[in-house]
């Protein structure tokens, strides 16, 4: 295992930080910081990955999975909203969920034109079983490297654009006060 800490390249003057302010006011690229993003990510979706080559699912199926667990009976132009996808994106990974009895579609009671999704036993057994493994991830690299949590959470939060921040701070909280979805 690689030494979490950083080299002594890394450790550069403030002229040499990638991103700082250059002569002329241009940024260098931050290279270290994005590859280093995009092998975390890699390695951060990789478990789940393994898990969902069983169902020949890809990540779009996590990422709906995920969140219609996080939020019974979310409304498809919710989800829509949150990931940010079309709506062909969508239906298509919702097929697979549903023919697979992952996810259960219904009619809104008040609005008959809404379509609410809410994940089925078998839906909310493989969504534990992907966030434990992602909680797992998160929980060893917090301690190698002697971040507190709090520390990772706000840099986090502060990777999100700021006019989404409120909006994503407030589905968290109403998510976790929700709990896991029983008895689907």
């Amino acid at each position: 295992m690689a030494d979490i800490n950083v080299s002594p390249a890394q450790r550069r003057p403030m002229n040499g930080v990638p991103g700082a302010a250059g002569e002329g006011g241009a940024r260098e690229p931050a290279y270290d910081l994005i590859e280093l993003m995009f092998f975390a990510y890699r390695d951060f979706v990789s478990d789940p990955d393994h898990v969902l080559e069983r169902f020949q699912f890809g990540r779009a199926h996590h990422r709906v999975i995920h969140f219609v667990h996080r939020h019974p009976e979310i409304r498809v132009a919710d989800l829509l909203d949150i990931l940010r996808i079309t709506k062909q994106s969508l239906a298509r990974v919702l097929r697979d969920l549903i023919e697979q009895g992952f996810i259960l579609q219904k009619e809104g009671q008040a609005d008959r034109r809404q379509r609410l999704l809410t994940v089925t036993e078998k839906g909310q057994a493989l969504a534990l079983e992907l966030a434990r493994l992602q909680t797992e991830r998160f929980t060893r690299a917090i301690a190698a490297s002697g971040t507190p949590r709090d520390q990772a959470v706000r840099f986090l939060y502060a990777m999100i654009d700021p006019d989404a921040r409120e909006e994503v701070t407030r589905m968290i909280t109403q998510a976790g006060r929700a709990g896991p979805q029983k008895d689907r």
